[in-house]
């Protein structure tokens, strides 16, 4: 009788820890989405590529393409895009902020430029000594700069946010296989960067 009662207890024990847990989860993965949204409405300006020019972000041309995806030793992408980066480099070494990404992308389209995503970007440097973290997320890195847009020493963190084009490889994947770059013009399509230690 008594061991019924420790195994009645020890389960009961068990689903509370179990709901506990999923509950969290539940309020963590809301936190994230209000945050997303609150990104989303922020940025939406940026939607004109002209408006971020102005306030700061310059592209740096080239739509990135990364058809293989990671190998060993480079990081894990999936095969896909990820598109033209226009970096604002007044909000490199700024603390990481939903609403301020250091990296705006948008995806060639015809004669236009569409806003799909948002990246936060941190470079390694001192007192850096650990992956920074926005949006409930971990920057995945560190990882050598993407060349051709950046020298590969340019060793980095970064988190993709896929806020206006939907990513079936995930919200937070580096690539997405629905973004589209050129077959001609400033396409890059190449390897993963490599890991940095």
């Amino acid at each position: 009788m008594k061991r019924g009662m420790h195994l009645a207890a020890l389960l009961a024990m068990l689903v509370t820890v179990s709901l506990a847990g999923h509950q969290a989860a539940a309020q963590q993965a809301a936190a994230v989405d209000s945050q997303l949204a609150q990104a989303k409405a922020a940025l939406a300006r940026y939607q004109d590529p002209i408006a971020a020019v102005f306030d700061g972000y310059f592209s740096t041309l080239v739509c990135m393409d990364f058809p293989k995806g990671g190998g060993m030793g480079q990081m894990a992408y999936k095969p896909g895009a990820m598109g033209v980066h226009f970096l604002n480099m007044s909000l490199v070494g700024q603390k990481l902020d939903p609403a301020h990404p250091q990296v705006l992308i948008y995806e060639p389209n015809a004669d236009k430029l569409v806003l799909v995503a948002a990246e936060w970007f941190v470079p390694v440097g001192p007192g850096v000594t650990e992956a920074p973290q926005v949006l409930g997320q971990t920057l995945q890195g560190p990882m050598e700069g993407h060349a051709p847009i950046m020298p590969a020493g340019l060793h980095h963190w970064d988190l993709h946010a896929w806020l206006w084009k939907a990513n079936p490889s995930g919200m937070f994947s580096p690539t997405n296989p629905n973004v589209k770059c050129p077959k001609t013009g400033y396409t890059y399509s190449g390897d993963a960067p490599s890991m940095a230690h």
